[in-house]
């Protein structure tokens, strides 16, 4: 198995994987462009696992600078292993290559969310020296209309 960066032709198998966290794709072309355009924009990466082409495992990371402090953080959009692929150090290898990523791009700090009903992935960040923000901060959402829909 070897890590690599995901290519566009990935899409398909990025799809299955994305959809066993539950986030329903619009289909492999729209995936395809997502990957391009990570690939191209310098403070994002999406690396797979693949063992000889089969796609065992996803992480996305984008880089932020901070602007109350010096420096940036790193953060991991997207995290799956798949379901018959967990428990081999899969998800370790992929954090390692997006912490790698972030801290070759000056990232001082690393951070990632997690749906609540994730247990097992709260375990499995803590684990790797991530600390629950739980009770110390929160995090607030708002959709917001697409441009067009905002001027009618």
């Amino acid at each position: 198995m070897q890590i690599r960066p995901a290519q566009a032709t990935d899409a398909a198998a990025v799809n299955e994987l994305l959809e066993q966290l539950g986030y329903v794709q619009d289909g492999t072309a729209t995936t395809a462009t997502r990957i391009q355009t990570w690939d191209d924009d310098p403070s994002s990466a999406t690396y797979v696992a693949d063992a000889d082409g089969n796609l065992l495992g996803l992480v996305a990371v984008h880089i932020c600078p901070f602007f109350q402090l010096a420096g940036s953080s790193g953060r991991i959009m997207a995290l799956v292993v798949s379901d018959h692929a967990r428990g081999q150090g899969i998800g370790g290898q992929l954090v390692a290559v997006a912490e790698s990523f972030a801290a070759s791009r000056g990232c001082t700090r690393m951070e990632v969310t997690s749906a609540d009903r994730r247990q097992a992935a709260h375990t499995f960040y803590r684990h790797r020296g991530y600390q629950d923000q739980t009770g110390t901060s929160s995090r607030f959402l708002r959709d917001l209309n697409h441009p067009t829909e905002a001027a009618h």
